[in-house]
């Protein structure tokens, strides 16, 4: 299992790469990429790819999601995304569905949101790893506790991003943001199963990019290019 994680980060997370938590995640997820091969999602080499993707000093939005996608070929290391070539998720079509509605901006024909994470927007899964077909698997293993550091991180050390925290997991996660430094926004899931009608209406990407231009940052393009 070949893994990497772009300089930045990998500088301010050295503290939390030393705790003996984080250590014993690696050797359980090590020893189940090498025990399940082509069983566990998404590619070792992918498992940071949200952070390969969007460098710390880039960051200005984050959203939150829970674990990887559990279905062959469709995990790539970032939230709600999925490889060229397959099929759209439902909770993603309802986030295009969303960003029609308050941007006037055509869904693209597939589901990768490379371009997303390029512009600065961390696409950060709770849980980096999970076996194949079986949602959460890797529940409880030390992820959530990765990424609470992570989260913890961005929210003491920089200023003026926003986080887009949708269904009540997310809810929990963002729960000791500082909201006098970060744009919090929340809404239900855009899950079909979490009534997505609570999603739809939300105005979250536009008042994203109102946030940013606030603050002189350049808005993020949400078009995803075909």
């Amino acid at each position: 299992m070949s893994v990497k994680i772009e300089e930045s980060w990998k500088q301010v997370l050295q503290p939390i790469f030393e705790a003996s938590y984080f250590k014993k995640l690696i050797e359980f997820v090590k020893q189940e990429y090498k025990t399940k091969p082509n069983a566990i999602y998404p590619p070792g080499s992918l498992i940071f790819n949200a952070f390969d993707s969007t460098p710390f000093n880039k960051v200005k939005v984050v959203i939150i999601g829970q674990d990887p996608y559990h279905g062959p070929n469709q995990a790539h290391g970032l939230a709600f995304s999925v490889n060229k070539g397959i099929p759209i998720p439902p909770s993603l079509r309802n986030i295009y569905q969303e960003i029609e509605r308050d941007l006037g901006i055509k869904p693209p024909v597939h589901g990768c949101l490379d371009s997303w994470a390029k512009q600065g927007v961390l696409l950060l899964n709770a849980i980096l790893t999970v076996e194949a077909g079986k949602a959460g698997s890797h529940k409880g293993k030390g992820w959530e506790v990765f990424t609470d550091n992570v989260i913890q991180i961005l929210n003491d050390q920089k200023e003026h991003l926003v986080f887009l925290l949708w269904g009540r997991f997310a809810h929990e996660k963002g729960k000791n943001i500082d909201t006098q430094k970060h744009l919090v926004l929340t809404a239900s899931h855009p899950s079909p199963l979490a009534n997505p009608s609570n999603f739809i209406g939300c105005g979250h990407f536009s008042k994203a990019n109102e946030y940013l231009k606030t603050y002189g940052l350049e808005p993020v393009d949400w078009s995803v290019k075909n």
